[in-house]
């Protein structure tokens, strides 16, 4: 008899990684501690079959079934409107930045569908909801950092919700892609931003801490930072 999902999912779950997991999500305490490797070649095999009737059908009680259901989206091959169908469903269930981010990086079709998804994503990056906003911003900096859309991305960074702590992390860290990507013009926004100074001087750590900016840079970088009120 052919094993369920969740069953197949409890037959890897490690003790060990369970708690290095769930020491990295303190926001939530569903954590089986299976490795994303194996949710995802778990989820490529579903997305081989009826892979409707299992997002349908699929049980959200642990991290991992979340996480499964995520990459299922962005393995399926079917059209744009289904997979923003499925993804408007799936967005409500991210309440952790581990789900959100792996979730957006998978959304790999979106690269075909450049206007559609800014589009789509809208709503969420106006949202009063930590992880919908999350979600929002992260898609911005896996997908839109890119000069034709920089004018854009800044003004929706500089217009975020930014009170809740995994969204100013979000939005320094897209700022830091910005800065790695297109050093100029990200310069220009760091000198004239409505960025509260949290997320400002996260976005500068985020810079010096890339391998890919000289240490010159870096000490200018650092000369920036806002002293905290």
């Amino acid at each position: 008899m052919e094993k369920t999902i969740r069953e197949q999912i409890l037959s890897y779950v490690d003790a060990d990684f369970q708690k290095f997991t769930a020491a990295l999500l303190p926001t939530i305490n569903n954590v089986l501690g299976v490795r994303l490797p194996v949710l995802r070649k778990l989820a490529q095999n579903i997305a081989k079959g009826d892979w409707r009737l299992y997002l349908e059908t699929a049980e959200s009680e642990h991290f991992e079934e979340v996480m499964l259901q995520g990459m299922v989206i962005g393995s399926v091959k079917t059209d744009i409107e289904e997979v923003l169908s499925y993804t408007a469903k799936f967005v409500p269930k991210i309440d952790n930045w581990s789900v959100c981010d792996s979730f957006c990086a998978g959304l790999k079709i979106t690269k075909h569908h450049k206007e559609r998804v800014w589009e789509f994503i809208q709503p969420y990056l106006f949202s009063k909801k930590e992880y919908e906003i999350r979600f929002g911003v992260v898609m911005l900096l896996n997908f839109y950092i890119e000069e034709q859309y920089m004018n854009r991305v800044f003004t929706l960074l500089d217009q975020t919700h930014r009170e809740d702590y995994y969204v100013q992390m979000a939005v320094a860290w897209a700022i830091s892609i910005c800065y790695i990507k297109l050093p100029e013009v990200t310069m220009a926004y760091l000198s004239h931003n409505t960025l509260d100074d949290f997320t400002f001087n996260k976005a500068l750590q985020k810079i010096t801490e890339s391998y890919r900016v000289d240490q010159a840079t870096k000490t200018t970088i650092r000369g920036m930072k806002r002293k905290r009120k």
